[in-house]
């Protein structure tokens, strides 16, 4: 065994391996992949693959897909992951307005349900708002809210309702827990708030645990450019970016070295809160001149030209204090003028580039930018289980034997 790895628990290796081969499972789709593969790409010895994939077979994730030919010998089973074993609810909660969606193991949106929210009603008033919006979105699909808290039916594709076997209920999704995310500051590791801009109300509530106590699954809070920060960087978007959220408020998910970067107090990011006007007006956080102030207060009078033009400095002085290979948009108010938004922040960061004699950074809107925060709201659930909570694997999957 590598000696980096001596010391370290065989349940914790063992698991670390399991989610190696379900991440290639995953990432490899519908075609599926071999033992033979999975050993090639992992490092792991072909029967330490076999006794993986096994225990992930019995558990329901993985099945048989057919053989493949193979050079010289027999043809190769082929394994793929099976989607619905296992779901996540992803839940948004912005400060109008509640998104919640149900999602399966390959990330594909099984149910999807909108409802208007009143975030200054308070964290007791929003959790019961946001656990009734989650069960009914279980009910709808299927779902019962104890489906993933360990029953015994929960996950059996043969379960029928014993009192009526004529009309049985569907089988019950074995729901993992719920990601949730919203604006910040907030702590990712306790799930409790801060002062979230303009609701001082939510200061130290524990949403986290409320939640779980209301629905009785395990729950996980980030901020919202987080999750989709996360969300990106698992759909492929890169090792380096910033992603800026411009919707009721504006905030930024920073991904660096391939991962999401929240710092050691979830405070990275608070990027709507840069002062870049001393005398400009003032911001709900309490200081004056915030990017965030002058970005609303320019879109609430019709120039969305010049909301782009303040986004651009922002996202320069980022690009300029990190260095990032790319800055991705989104939010529903950059959704409301895609185009303007992008050329306007690209023309700024253009303009710095070439005064600088440095490289121009590509601006893009964020693929699937509608439901980017509350699809990544799931993966905060879902990604673990892959290996890939921190947004990716090293580099070099193939360096070492773990089995």
């Amino acid at each position: 065994m590598n000696r980096a790895y001596s010391g370290v628990n065989l349940a914790v290796l063992r698991g670390h391996n399991a989610a190696l081969v379900l991440d290639l499972l995953r990432t490899a789709g519908d075609g599926g992949i071999s033992r033979l593969e999975l050993a090639e790409r992992t490092g792991l010895t072909p029967q330490g693959v076999s006794k993986i994939t096994a225990r992930l077979r019995e558990q329901g994730l993985v099945t048989d897909t057919g053989r493949r030919a193979s050079t010289g010998g027999k043809p190769r089973t082929v394994l793929r992951l099976v989607p619905d074993a296992g779901y996540a609810v992803g839940l948004h909660l912005d400060r109008d307005e509640l998104t919640a969606v149900l999602v399966d193991l390959a990330g594909t949106v099984a149910a999807e349900r909108r409802s208007p929210l009143a975030f200054g009603a308070g964290g007791d008033a929003v959790v019961e708002t946001a656990a009734s919006e989650v069960e009914a979105l279980l009910a709808g699909a299927g779902a019962g809210a104890d489906a993933g808290a360990g029953g015994a039916d929960a996950g059996d594709p043969g379960h029928l309702d014993a009192q009526d076997p004529v009309h049985p209920e569907p089988p019950t999704p074995r729901v993992l827990g719920v990601g949730v995310a919203l604006p910040g500051p907030l702590d990712h590791s306790s799930g409790v708030l801060h002062r979230v801009t303009g609701f001082p109300e939510w200061d130290g509530f524990p949403l986290r645990d409320a939640l779980a106590a209301r629905l009785g699954l395990p729950v996980v809070v980030d901020k919202d450019t987080n999750a989709a920060a996360l969300g990106l960087t698992l759909a492929g978007c890169g090792d380096s970016f910033a992603y800026l959220h411009l919707g009721t408020g504006l905030g930024a998910g920073l991904v660096l070295g391939g991962a999401p970067y929240r710092g050691p107090r979830t405070g990275a990011g608070e990027f709507g809160h840069q002062v870049i006007q001393l005398d400009g007006p003032p911001c709900g956080c309490g200081n004056r001149g915030c990017i965030e102030a002058l970005c609303l207060a320019a879109v609430a009078s019709g120039s969305f030209d010049e909301a782009a033009r303040v986004l651009g400095e922002g996202a320069a002085n980022i690009v300029g204090l990190l260095d990032v290979d790319l800055v991705l948009l989104g939010g529903r108010t950059v959704a409301a003028a895609e185009e303007r938004f992008v050329e306007g922040v690209r023309a700024v960061l253009g303009e710095r580039a070439r005064r600088g004699g440095t490289v121009e950074v590509p601006v893009l809107s964020a693929p699937g930018s509608e439901r980017v925060v509350v699809e990544g709201a799931a993966q905060l659930v879902l990604a673990p289980l892959f290996g890939r909570a921190h947004g990716h694997f090293p580099a070099n999957r193939n360096d070492r034997n773990l089995s």
